[in-house]
């Protein structure tokens, strides 16, 4: 069992930081897209930590921060409408404290009480009013007693998907470490070009559907994956990939243990579509660009199913969703009707599935580069995200050595009770391990 830490956090400082540059007059309205429309409003959390250092300057950050907004010149303005933002420079907000315990108190013990003071304002996950004048954007920089620093990053996800965020920050980290480095420049033309919300209805924003959930930290060593491969492998998947291996033994313990049925029960994934359009996107393109993945009532009989079962299933739906929703989505055979009877569903179903209990979620951040953020320090020895208030909803992450898996999973309190003592589960999965890092 992990021990409770007592965290003291000092705040030391807090204030707006405003583009380094002004936006020109003629990008001052910026569209979001058809997709970006729909997707509510709450934080997406990201947290990284590197180890003891000397030589973090609060200065250059913020400098640097002025100087990345300037480039991802939208983050810093406010919601004008449900379709579009002002990049009126209002600025991203920046808080600065100070943390009266080690880093390692941090590793030692990586619960998400812990974690949770290190967000600013206690935005992860939180909703924002349209309306106000709350930044797309949040950071706060802490500091350890010992030298360490953990960065949290909290940004709105209706401006922007986890590929998004993730690039934002790598691209600050490298404007923060080379004085003029050479940065491929972020993608706008999502709502203008790609997915433009014009001849569309405009349909009301997806709710995030918040329940009292506990998170939990699962990580699947590379062995451990390899094992579970193995047991999936078949003539009609032949090599699974991790994070359809991890998905469905998450998917099958989690039915399993929680009383549900394999047959009422549909898993939901979100697919980048970045790679997938013809042809592919850039992948600093900007947006919430990825759409979801339905495998509804997976299985018919009311039995037990095996994993490779599931794992063809994926594989399955994800062949068909590539042939029809990128070439309707965009391009030459753009489907306005089609679009339109996606966002309707889309707007009208899922918070009933949810609720229902009938949905397994999942969203994978794998391959993003999640730890190539150095400011300067050293590539980050953590990197993580905050549980999430929607219950049986399933964050899959990259381990450091980008060969492992942590799957940040959330139940309400009397299921997780249940699943996090499963068996089978803990046969490939620990359970919260403590993270060891050299630190000096």
């Amino acid at each position: 069992m992990h021990r409770l830490i007592r965290m003291e956090v000092e705040l030391i400082s807090r204030e707006t930081i405003k583009p380094s540059v002004p936006t020109p007059p003629h990008l001052t309205i910026y569209p979001l897209s058809f997709i970006d429309h729909i997707v509510f409003r709450n934080y997406i959390p990201l947290l990284f930590f590197y180890t003891p250092n000397h030589h973090n300057n609060h200065h250059h950050l913020k400098k640097s921060l002025s100087r990345i907004l300037s480039t991802y010149y939208p983050f810093a303005g406010t919601f004008r409408d449900q379709t579009s933002i002002h990049c009126n420079d209002q600025g991203a907000s920046l808080l600065v404290t100070k943390i009266k315990t080690n880093l390692s108190s941090i590793l030692h013990n990586p619960t998400h009480s812990s974690l949770n003071p290190l967000f600013p304002d206690q935005l992860q996950w939180k909703h924002m009013n349209i309306n106000s004048s709350t930044t797309l954007l949040a950071i706060q920089i802490n500091n350890f007693a010992c030298g360490g620093i953990a960065i949290a990053v909290c940004m709105c996800h209706k401006i922007g998907d986890a590929a998004t965020l993730f690039n934002f920050v790598n691209d600050w980290a490298t404007l923060q470490k080379t004085e003029f480095p050479h940065l491929p420049s972020p993608v706008f033309d999502a709502g203008d070009t790609l997915f433009p919300q014009r001849g569309l209805p405009v349909f009301p924003e997806v709710t995030l559907v918040e329940n009292d959930t506990v998170c939990r930290r699962f990580v699947f060593h590379p062995s451990k994956i390899d094992s579970l491969k193995a047991t999936v492998c078949s003539r009609n998947v032949p090599n699974p990939t991790r994070v359809e291996v991890v998905s469905a033994l998450i998917y099958k313990r989690a039915v399993s243990t929680l009383g549900l049925a394999f047959e009422t029960t549909s898993f939901r994934t979100a697919v980048d579509l970045r790679k997938r359009m013809v042809p592919p996107l850039h992948e600093k393109s900007v947006g919430n660009i990825v759409w979801f993945m339905f495998v509804f009532n997976p299985f018919v009989e009311a039995r037990e199913i095996e994993i490779h079962e599931l794992v063809t299933k994926m594989k399955e739906g994800l062949r068909e969703f590539c042939v029809v929703y990128p070439k309707k989505f965009g391009g030459k055979g753009k489907d306005l009707g089609f679009i339109s009877e996606c966002l309707k569903q889309a707007t009208t179903s899922s918070s009933i599935s949810v609720e229902s209990g009938s949905l397994i979620c999942y969203a994978s951040w794998c391959r993003y580069a999640m730890y190539e953020a150095d400011f300067g320090w050293g590539k980050p020895v953590w990197v993580t995200s905050s549980g999430c208030p929607v219950k049986n909803s399933v964050v899959l992450m990259d381990t450091r050595d980008g060969c492992g898996i942590e799957a940040l999973v959330n139940m309400e309190e009397k299921d997780m009770a249940r699943f996090e003592r499963d068996r089978e589960l803990l046969r490939y999965a620990s359970l919260d391990p403590i993270l060891t890092f050299d630190q000096n």
